[in-house]
């Protein structure tokens, strides 16, 4: 079984309203849906916080690749002198 918790939080009324009307039309508690939009939301800011310190680190370890190597692959993309994905240097 789920270990679950009651957290209270402040919406525009708008929104509430919105998430009543979607609610009922989902056929789901508002609980429910703002439930699961926080996961989601957490999920989803938990894996950018971990992208962006994975890239802050290899930024300190020295390992990066120059913009105008990654301007110039891009630029490439779909045409006949495609260049190959740029390495760190």
């Amino acid at each position: 079984m789920n270990d679950s918790t009651v957290l209270s939080v402040r919406i525009d009324k708008s929104v509430k309203d919105r998430l009543a009307k979607l609610a009922a039309n989902m056929k789901r508690s508002q609980s429910f849906l703002a439930a699961e939009a926080i996961e989601e939301f957490v999920d989803v800011q938990e894996w950018q916080v971990a992208g962006i310190n994975e890239a802050l680190e290899t930024l300190d370890r020295g390992e990066s690749i120059p913009h105008d190597d990654v301007k110039a692959w891009a630029v490439s993309l779909g045409s006949d002198n495609e260049r190959p994905v740029p390495k760190s240097k």
